[in-house]
């Protein structure tokens, strides 16, 4: 198979594809992998380190398009590349088409089929192709949050571990996933004051037996989330429903209630997220206010950590992109009920649930499109 990998364009976007480790197993297996010109070179990976691995180099963008069977990539197309895609072509990366709908209308205009690597599930419903950048996202949340916490970003001024004779400040985290438990990690390490919430009481659980009364853990009910919410320093918005918008757990009302130059940090961004008054960002441009409270909504956070990034998520991908490339499409997925997951839209059809509830879509069954 012929597997394209083009340079991200997405602000401050510099993770890549494939690492060169990745593309040399590609090619190892009988596969041609084309690289754009200097795809990785920002976070150190140089098309010499690609072309020493088997991979070939693209001069362009339009070249790493035009030649791919399959396109491997980190974030879901941008509008301009929505011309590089052809009919029939295999788009492996992050979709998060649920609040992009032109994305969406494109890719079933184009005919792409998309498998998304954030519904993939594996043998026991995790999601191991979302799971790296989760856990690279909610270490970086308390670190930017805290940064957000700052005077010069329009905040309160509160730091998280605080000092002798003074409190630390109160970090609430909603989502006890990959995101949240990673997050929970780093602010019990900056010596934050912090409250876990969590729908699943299994959950908590474990991870109160952990921490052993250096957090608290609560069950997320609406009265008890809004007091937390109220009183919070910074808020880290963890939740997840695979494929789907993200619930909206805060309202502009509970803003109000929030003392003024308090930060969210809404991870999820890329779902929608869980603040009503949410948006996203950029790395370039990462904060705004509304109701007098600073949110960071920065869609690809593990971005500024690219290199890292790109490392763990290509270890995740590279055995479903191997599968992908060996099998081809239809028995990749006959085969692999975890791999059918992840596709969200074939021959100009929704084929993810979830995907086609949030956008009031047509939902056609995968095995059915690939029949």
């Amino acid at each position: 198979m012929r597997i394209g990998v083009p340079k991200e364009i997405k602000n401050h976007e510099y993770r890549v594809g494939l690492t060169p480790a990745g593309a040399h197993a590609l090619t190892l297996a009988g596969h041609e992998v084309w690289v754009q010109a200097n795809a990785g070179a920002r976070i150190g990976f140089a098309d010499a380190d690609y072309l020493a691995a088997g991979a070939r180099i693209a001069a362009d963008a339009a070249e790493a398009y035009g030649r791919a069977e399959m396109v491997i990539k980190v974030k879901e197309l941008q509008a301009a590349e929505f011309a590089l895609t052809r009919p029939g072509q295999l788009l492996f990366a992050y979709q998060h088409f649920a609040p992009d709908a032109d994305l969406l209308q494109h890719v079933l205009d184009c005919g792409l089929s998309c498998v998304a690597y954030e519904t993939v599930t594996d043998a026991h419903g995790e999601l191991p192709l979302l799971a790296p950048m989760s856990r690279v996202a909610g270490r970086l949340a308390p670190q930017v949050g805290a940064w957000a916490l700052q005077m010069a970003n329009g905040s309160s001024g509160v730091l998280l571990g605080g000092v002798a004779g003074v409190a630390p400040g109160k970090v609430v985290i909603v989502g006890a996933g990959n995101v949240g438990t990673n997050a929970l990690q780093i602010a019990v390490g900056m010596g934050a004051q912090v409250t876990l919430f969590d729908r699943g009481i299994a959950k908590i659980e474990a991870l109160d037996r952990i921490y052993r009364g250096r957090i608290a853990t609560r069950v997320a009910d609406p009265l008890s989330l809004e007091q937390a919410i109220a009183e919070a320093d910074l808020v880290i918005g963890a939740v997840l429903i695979p494929g789907k918008l993200s619930p909206r757990f805060i309202s502009r009302a509970l803003l109000r209630k929030m003392r003024p130059g308090s930060v969210i940090v809404d991870v999820g961004i890329d779902q929608g997220g869980i603040a009503e008054t949410s948006r996203p960002t950029s790395h370039s441009d990462p904060l705004f206010v509304e109701e007098g409270i600073v949110h960071y909504c920065v869609p690809n956070m593990p971005a500024s950590v690219a290199r890292t990034s790109t490392q763990a998520l290509t270890q995740a991908t590279l055995p479903y992109a191997l599968r992908l490339a060996n099998l081809g499409l239809r028995r990749a997925l006959a085969e692999d009920a975890g791999l059918m997951e992840g596709l969200q839209a074939h021959g100009g059809k929704v084929t993810h649930a979830g995907l086609a509830e949030d956008t009031k879509r047509p939902f056609t069954p995968p095995a059915d499109c690939l029949a």
